[in-house]
């Protein structure tokens, strides 16, 4: 066997028998008279039409996995890119200026913890409508890590870096450019990572109380119509997608920090 080959089977295989282990045990649990859930053959069997024609529209909210899915990521996309360009400029702030470190973190601290959903109920008040409510939601639960990150990794620049550059008298661009971005990268993108796990956590439970196309909405909808099958085969949707965003941001920060040593 080719090495490369035995290196992709290494890699590929663990993770194949932990599933095989797992749906075997489920199969298992699931199989005995009057299970509350259905087992995994009986839940492929239950949601077929879904699996095989994710892009029905049937207007409303009859649509299917792949519409619910776009619809909660475009919501995701709009309040993390608005929480990571925000937090990204106030970490930088916060993170320069001892004053304001000391004057905005307990703030920072204390509303980090709170849980997303306590905001809907703000955000409805505020906006009156579902959708901006959402993002609001999605906003100011990503904000918070990215935030801190960033700021912590300006306060982790060495005082040398500093020294030299006042010694250069580097302009304010070129300081960005030079030395704070890149000693800073690897804590926003910590960051950001962070923020888009948490993002995607916080649509899909809004998205149960606003109603509307989306996958949290499917979800609740699917409970309410006692339609269980459903709701884990969307619970499956929604741990891939939130894998491929991590991934997706981890992929970013790798090309972001080769390019900047390559600099």
């Amino acid at each position: 066997m080719p090495p490369a080959v035995a290196k992709q089977i290494r890699i590929i295989a663990p993770p194949l028998i932990a599933i095989a282990l797992f749906l075997i045990i489920w199969q298992v649990l699931t199989s005995t008279p009057g299970a509350n859930l259905p087992s995994p053959i009986q839940t492929v069997q239950d949601t077929w039409e879904l699996i095989v024609d994710p892009f029905f529209d049937n207007g409303g909210n009859d649509k299917g996995l792949f519409w619910q899915i776009l619809t909660s990521l475009q919501r995701v996309a709009l309040g993390y890119s608005l929480a990571a360009v925000i937090g990204i400029g106030l970490g930088i702030l916060t993170g320069t200026s001892p004053f304001m470190y000391r004057a905005l973190d307990p703030l920072f601290q204390v509303l980090r913890t709170v849980p997303p959903l306590a905001w809907l109920p703000i955000s409805l008040a505020a906006f009156q409508q579902a959708n901006p409510s959402a993002i609001f939601v999605i906003f100011i639960t990503a904000i918070w890590p990215i935030i801190i990150n960033t700021a912590e990794g300006v306060r982790q620049i060495p005082q040398d870096y500093n020294n030299v550059a006042k010694v250069l008298r580097l302009s304010r661009s070129k300081y960005f450019f030079k030395v704070l971005f890149p000693a800073t990268v690897p804590y926003i993108f910590a960051g950001l990572r962070i923020g888009i796990g948490l993002s995607w956590l916080a649509i899909v439970a809004a998205e149960m109380l606003i109603g509307g196309v989306g996958i949290g909405f499917f979800i609740w909808d699917a409970w309410n119509s006692s339609r269980i099958s459903d709701i884990i085969i969307a619970i499956v949707y929604v741990g891939v997608v939130g894998l491929l965003l991590d991934r997706l941001v981890a992929y970013i920060a790798s090309l972001v920090v080769k390019d900047d040593q390559g600099a």
